[in-house]
């Protein structure tokens, strides 16, 4: 027996993303309520789209992912959250899902992962490690919120199940988005890393990178993605040994910046 007015907030969020996000909040008209979290540095018609194809709108400086998405979380008054990226896009089929499970009577659980399908410099991907992608996405309002600065994660209040459609993810549809992003998630990664206060360590940048690509590459059975996958797994390798390296530059900067104060 269904159970009655279990409204569903989408929670998106979007920095430059004029081109993703129409036919992403077309994809979850479907919901009860739509919120798009902007981050204040966009330069193109975000604000603008969200503001016309979404029911709630907050704009906030950056300070971390998992800020960005509890800012949503609190302006929500759906029963549940299903949380997604401007590139990223429900099925029908998902959608269908979804509204199945959280009109159950009987839910044994408060929160569901959900399997990502992603679209990688245009290939479909199967492997290099996109296959265990199965973020937990869809959760009860007052059982969950957001964790961590980069890769964020959910702090779930109760225990979770796992959904049967996936969300269809177009990321990285070229190059120089790759290069971009590997950038952007690389300077926050090094970052978190500062003010830790975790040691740099040689090995990070020499060994570590070389391990990543072979266990994407040959564990996760990258090359079964063709050229794709070894680009991605290998650039996969290359971000961690930028992350490190950008890590060694801040500890020195800050090393520098001591000695000129402490220096007669």
């Amino acid at each position: 027996m269904p159970a009655e007015d279990q409204k569903i907030s989408v929670l998106i969020l979007a920095r430059n993303e004029e081109h993703n996000l129409p036919a992403c909040l077309h994809a979850v008209s479907w919901s009860d309520e739509v919120i798009v979290v902007v981050d204040k540095s966009s330069e193109d018609r975000t604000e603008e789209i969200a503001r016309l194809g979404a029911d709630l709108v907050a704009v906030r400086t950056f300070d971390d992912f998992a800020s960005q998405r509890n800012a949503g979380l609190e302006l929500a008054s759906g029963d549940w959250i299903f949380a997604i990226d401007a590139d990223e896009r429900p099925t029908p089929d998902l959608a269908r899902e979804v509204r199945r499970i959280v009109n159950e009577t009987y839910r044994p659980h408060v929160g569901y992962r959900v399997p990502i399908r992603s679209v990688v410099l245009g290939r479909p991907f199967r492997y290099s490690g996109t296959q265990f992608d199965r973020p937990l996405r869809l959760f009860r309002r007052d059982k969950g919120h957001w964790v961590g600065t980069v890769h964020e994660t959910v702090a779930l209040e109760g225990s979770s199940g796992q959904l049967r459609h996936a969300l269809q993810h177009r990321t990285i549809p070229d190059m120089t988005t790759f290069i971009q992003k590997i950038n952007h998630y690389t300077t926050l990664e090094a970052v978190k890393f500062h003010r830790e206060g975790r040691r740099f360590r040689w090995w990070d940048v020499i060994l570590r990178p070389p391990w990543i690509f072979f266990k994407l590459y040959v564990f996760k059975k990258g090359f079964k993605d063709g050229l794709e996958g070894l680009v991605f797994c290998f650039l996969s390798g290359v971000s961690v040994a930028v992350r490190h390296w950008k890590h060694r530059e801040l500890i020195l900067r800050e090393k520098a910046a001591q000695a000129r104060k402490g220096a007669p």
